[in-house]
């Protein structure tokens, strides 16, 4: 009976440290947003950091008094969580749009008549690109969707789209990379190019990288080559982020 006992509270107490056992963490799956400071470690940009923690860049920097162009170095320990200064937060795109005043329309009204031709022709021709603001989408890379964008889900930032090793993956607009590498764990040979203050898109698991950082870049541009690097079959990840939060692919892609 005792022997009974015994066992049975070893597999309770087994049971009990399964159950608190630390999760494994990758950039797929990133650290809390809660963690308080970041290390920087070799290979390290202020941009990857900020995309790790699912930030916007300019408030990263911000918080860490960080001026452009953004210079960090290994060892550096960044707070990740802070009141951005008065100054820099009136100066974001948002408090400017409200401080501009909207133009008046100038366009000429178009003819009923002319409206049904309009609606015809733009219905019969697919677009190559889809615009956003003074940025023109494209898709990066032609293939089948296998994974779609899931709001909340770490998994699911953006969208699988299948390939063939050595397939060209193309900008998908016109921007800066800011970010060439390996080091996010999770995401393989990874670039990040820079639309604007507001927009980012990332192209991840490439076999090969074609561009640096810095490096400007034009909507269509063969940027990479498809691969598999950091996960189980060739395909691309793709993704858009927008103020440093994820957002849907599919709704910026012609």
């Amino acid at each position: 009976m005792l022997k009974i006992l015994g066992v049975g509270v070893v597999a309770m107490a087994l049971v009990s440290c399964a159950g608190h056992r630390a999760p494994s963490s990758s950039l797929n799956q990133p650290p809390s947003i809660r963690l308080n400071h970041h290390t920087v470690s070799r290979g390290d940009t202020l941009y990857s950091i900020a995309w790790r923690y699912g930030q916007d860049f300019r408030k990263l920097a911000a918080i860490n008094g960080i001026k452009p162009p953004y210079n960090i170095y290994p060892g550096q320990r960044l707070q990740l969580n802070g009141k951005v200064p008065r100054q820099v937060a009136s100066s974001s795109p948002v408090a400017r749009k409200k401080a501009v005043a909207k133009p008046v329309s100038t366009k000429k009204a178009i003819p009923a008549k002319n409206k049904k031709s309009l609606t015809r022709s733009s219905t019969r021709q697919k677009p190559q690109s889809k615009r956003t603001g003074t940025i023109h989408w494209r898709w990066p890379v032609r293939g089948q969707v296998i994974s779609k964008f899931r709001p909340g889900d770490p998994l699911r930032k953006g969208v699988d789209i299948a390939g063939e090793k050595g397939e060209s993956v193309s900008a998908a607009a016109d921007g800066t990379v800011i970010y060439a590498g390996s080091a996010l764990r999770g995401y393989g040979k990874l670039l990040i190019v820079k639309h604007s203050d507001v927009y980012l898109s990332a192209y991840a698991h490439n076999h090969r990288l074609l561009v640096k950082e810095g490096s400007k870049v034009k909507a269509g541009q063969r940027i990479a080559e498809l691969g598999s690097s950091g996960t189980n079959r060739d395909k691309l990840h793709f993704e858009i982020r927008k103020n440093g939060q994820p957002v849907d692919p599919l709704a910026y892609l012609p």
